[in-house]
């Protein structure tokens, strides 16, 4: 499994993708992704992971863009030292694209940040 790793302000991101051959269709062509996500903080304070924009390319398509609040579901608080662990999904229409976006950080003062996702390549393995 290949890792992506980017830092801005002292937070890591690190992310991991698979191809789910068993839920993708060839003929169909739907290809789908699962990325793995750690977000980790190397900062003296707290942030909250406020909101998250992801930018979609995939073979002979235009991009894509997501954006909304926090992740899966939570905007979650992450101390110093602490790492925080989720996990979703993409669908392509291609066998190969990317992603990469960023995420809105607060700190416990107010002060907002973006910190980067690094973009990661997305390669399906047709068997």
């Amino acid at each position: 499994m290949l890792h992506y790793t980017s830092v801005t302000e002292e937070v890591s991101v690190t992310v991991s993708p698979v191809y789910l051959d068993a839920e993708s269709n060839y003929f169909l062509g739907r290809f789908a992704f699962a990325y793995y996500v750690m977000i980790t903080n190397h900062r003296r304070d707290p942030v909250r992971l406020l909101r998250r924009y992801w930018n979609i390319r995939e073979k002979d398509q235009a991009p894509r863009e997501v954006e909304g609040r926090g992740v899966v579901g939570q905007q979650p608080l992450i101390h110093p030292g602490e790492s925080y662990h989720y996990n979703s999904f993409c669908i392509l229409n291609s066998f190969e694209g990317s992603m990469e976006g960023n995420y809105t950080m607060e700190t416990e003062s107010g002060d907002k940040f973006l910190v980067e996702i690094p973009k990661f390549d997305l390669k399906a393995r047709v068997n």
